[in-house]
């Protein structure tokens, strides 16, 4: 998957897409989600979408906080 072909602020993906490119489960995106370190932007409607940058972050921030290298 080209991660952030386009505008980069702007794409969007599902919980799938998410947990695809920060390389783990889909459960991991839905607990992030439901422990506030991922906000979807469609709260309430329908399947949540993220801002892929905000789901780097969170991976990155996870990545540190367990001290594992990329």
């Amino acid at each position: 998957m080209d991660e952030l072909d386009g505008d980069p602020p702007r794409k969007l993906w599902t919980v799938a897409e998410a947990a695809e490119a920060a390389g783990v489960d889909p459960s991991v995106i839905r607990q992030w989600k439901c422990r506030g370190k991922l906000a979807p932007v469609n709260p309430g409607r329908g399947r949540p979408r993220f801002r892929a940058v905000d789901v780097l972050k969170a991976e990155a921030a996870t990545r540190e906080r367990a001290h594992r290298a990329a």
